[in-house]
């Protein structure tokens, strides 16, 4: 169930925040919980069992991990808990993968399973492991309420498409939230908005990029290409961050306040600076439970590099079980390093405008990889922006998308939200 479908905006969300506003307060987590998992079985009907017996498991494993007194005992479990997340995570999503790369090897045959990928399975794992490394680290006490961890991991507004929460972000709201009538008021702004970019803007450059696909790429012309490439780089955009605004307007509504999860990236003067803007709470996740425990920056600098180079192949591998979401992540990877190297310090001294422009077509290039889904379909991509193909088939098209890709730049930057404030209120909170 989609947020921007009928059926949840008339007939869930209705019904829900009335049952929830009107429940004492508490009673408040299990109306929460409980509402989560009708959410999720409107989608997922067969898995809702899967992601229950998960935050049990987790609940026990948090329970068992920090009554251990002993720091190997604690380390122990704490595999443990890596181990059953990350293996459930790999069955589902990437086992395919993995063993249709095993048949390339010659001789080697092996059925490759078809498993439907669980909703939301990638974000209320690290979720989890998020929450289960802050008890390991004793950064916070675990949760001794199973509705209430519970309720944490499957909260609806953000379990499909997040933000990623850390549960010390949300463990006040948890407890002790006062709801106010005036927090739906509150909410309604960045819902609404988020509901705009996707249904009228991401939506429609959507048709865009599948326009581009029906002529097939080794066929349009380069000006065709770019109109293309700029349609997907803003869909995207308005995709996910329309989602990330209609979560956190929905968190606000049952009284919890959700991280921000977009600044503006196009905006962005490096690669660096974009990907903190960019998805702002997988960026902190990777940062926060993959770099810094590697040892981030701190045992010199091949480490670093490699730090990196594994946080950016998760990255990738994080985003699709397919190898062109790992060259992706890798292709930042490059990118990251040759300005920690001696571009970053080239880009200072030049105008911001430079940055933007070299950021921006990078970042470009960086979803053709990301939407073509093969290297051979990139390299066709990126020959047809890059070399002097002419041709008028973007003559067909130029007339209805030219307003959308102008609506669309102007609604990337803060032009929009400035002008909005300058008139008494923001809309994206």
């Amino acid at each position: 169930m989609l947020f921007s479908s009928l059926e949840f905006i008339f007939r869930f969300l209705p019904v829900f925040l009335l049952v929830y506003y009107l429940v004492p307060r508490t009673w408040k987590n299990a109306v929460l919980l409980l509402g989560s998992i009708v959410f999720y079985a409107f989608g997922e009907p067969k898995y809702v069992i899967l992601i229950a017996a998960s935050v049990v498991v987790n609940y026990l494993l948090a329970v068992f991990m920090s009554g251990q007194k002993g720091k190997l005992a604690r380390r122990l479990v704490f595999i443990v808990d890596i181990i059953f997340n990350v293996g459930i995570l790999i069955v589902f999503k990437y086992l395919g993968f993995i063993v249709g790369n095993i048949n390339r090897i010659p001789g080697t045959s092996l059925s490759v399973p078809e498993i439907a990928l669980p909703l939301g399975i990638s974000f209320y794992t690290f979720q989890i492991l998020s929450y289960e490394a802050d008890v390991y680290k004793k950064r916070i006490p675990y949760d001794r309420s199973l509705i209430d961890l519970g309720a944490y991991i499957l909260m609806f507004p953000q379990l499909i498409a997040g933000p990623i929460v850390n549960y010390r972000e949300v463990a006040l709201d948890m407890k002790s939230r006062v709801l106010k009538i005036t927090d739906i008021e509150e909410g309604l702004r960045p819902f609404i908005t988020g509901l705009s970019m996707k249904v009228l803007l991401a939506n429609n450059l959507g048709t865009v990029w599948d326009n581009v696909g029906t002529a097939g790429y080794e066929n349009i012309s380069t000006i065709f290409a770019w109109i293309g490439a700029a349609a997907y780089t803003l869909q995207i955009y308005f995709d996910f961050a329309g989602y990330s605004l209609m979560a956190i307007g929905l968190g606000r509504m049952l009284g919890f306040t959700l991280p921000e999860n977009f600044d503006h990236p196009y905006m962005a003067v490096s690669v660096r600076d974009f990907w903190n803007r960019w998805h702002i709470t997988l960026t902190r996740w990777f940062r926060e439970y993959i770099y810094i425990p590697l040892g981030g920056n701190r045992k010199g600098q091949l480490r670093t590099y490699v730090n990196l180079l594994v946080v950016w192949f998760i990255t990738g591998l994080w985003h699709g079980a397919e190898w062109s979401f790992i060259l992706w992540g890798l292709y930042y990877f490059c990118f990251v390093v040759l300005e920690r190297l001696v571009l970053g310090k080239v880009l200072d001294r030049l105008p911001g405008f430079v940055g933007r422009i070299y950021t921006l077509v990078v970042v470009m290039v960086g979803w053709v990889l990301f939407a073509t889904e093969s290297v051979e379909n990139t390299l066709v991509y990126i020959t047809r922006m890059f070399g002097a193909h002419g041709g008028s088939d973007y003559m067909d098209h130029i007339a209805s998308v030219a307003a959308l890709l102008v609506c669309g730049a102007i609604f990337a930057t803060p032009v929009f939200d400035r002008f909005m404030k300058r008139f008494g209120r923001s809309w994206i909170g």
